[in-house]
């Protein structure tokens, strides 16, 4: 019969996991933990909302369309200004940019703080109404001049990020969180409304056995990414062929690739020459933890994130 508790009588909570990691910093004051801790709230905030989605009429579109060109859905524009009220309300934060937004949003003089966030409030939203997973994505920076905020501070490479994670809003709810120490896991316990260590510096699988890819648009290709999925799906005697799994939210299409190994995909293609995925708050955060995590990420031609 095992000894083990059912209650955890010394949980690691994610808010207890970085004031740990701030102690250990020489010079830090403590903003980056009262950042990542709104950023928390927002996200358990977001977590409650897409579960009464449906009960509340969230479902269904906003009538307007973002910066990118997409389709606002009624629970994109509430978690956007679920992210920015709490990130403005940390005393954190000089400049945050959005996908939902055209310009930069610079927090008012007397909440100013030294930290640039660039996020994505729901990514995958086209999912919010058959109820596939979606996600939050989000990358920190620190402001790096002494000039008035601006959209400028955001213009960083991904090698400056300080910190970056993404949540994951599905059976239950994740954050995978990486500070430039590897990627920790994080699960939200809905009854404590707390998020609590699950696995530490999570490594991705050398070798997976699953690839990620809206092949909807195989005929668009670059005549080089064809012939490397043609290599997985069709290998050498001997060898295993690579699965196919695409959920059409990037968090979690990236997440199970995390988990279980092999590649996500988002190419550029003849009718999309520059690719779809933003760098600010797709791609930089994105690479950074699966770098973190030991993996790679490449546009292909070079690191994706430098």
């Amino acid at each position: 019969m095992s000894d083990r508790s059912p209650f955890e009588t010394d949980m690691l909570t994610l808010n207890r996991f970085v004031m740990e990691r701030g102690r250990r910093v020489k010079g830090a004051t403590g903003e980056l933990t009262q950042l990542l801790n709104s950023m928390l709230t927002a996200i358990k905030a977001i977590s409650t909302a897409v579960r009464k989605a449906g009960l509340a009429h969230m479902y269904g579109i906003a009538g307007s369309v973002n910066v990118t060109g997409d389709e606002q859905k009624k629970l994109d524009v509430l978690s956007n200004s679920l992210v920015i009220n709490m990130l403005q309300s940390s005393y954190s934060t000089c400049v945050l940019v959005s996908e939902e937004n055209k310009d930069a949003i610079i927090t008012p003089k007397e909440r100013r703080g030294k930290y640039v966030v660039c996020f994505d409030p729901l990514d995958g939203s086209s999912n919010i109404d058959c109820l596939a997973s979606i996600g939050t994505i989000f990358a920190i920076y620190k402001k790096t001049s002494e000039d008035e905020p601006s959209e400028k501070d955001a213009l960083q490479p991904g090698r400056n990020i300080v910190a970056a994670g993404y949540a994951l809003y599905g059976s239950a709810t994740l954050v995978a969180l990486s500070t430039g120490q590897g990627v920790d896991l994080f699960m939200l316990d809905p009854a404590l409304g707390e998020f609590i260590l699950v696995d530490k510096d999570v490594k991705i699988k050398k070798k997976g056995k699953i690839y990620s890819i809206n092949e909807g648009y195989a005929k668009y290709f670059d005549p080089a990414l064809t012939e490397y999925l043609q290599k997985k799906k069709f290998p050498e005697e001997g060898t295993s062929p690579y699965g196919a799994r695409y959920v059409g939210s990037m968090v979690a299409d990236v997440h199970r690739t995390l988990v279980y190994g092999g590649i996500f995909l988002y190419p550029a293609n003849q009718k999309s020459p520059k690719g779809k995925l933003r760098l600010l708050y797709e791609c930089n955060p994105i690479a950074f933890i699966m770098e973190q995590a030991g993996g790679m990420a490449t546009t292909g031609w070079r690191q994706c994130w430098m």
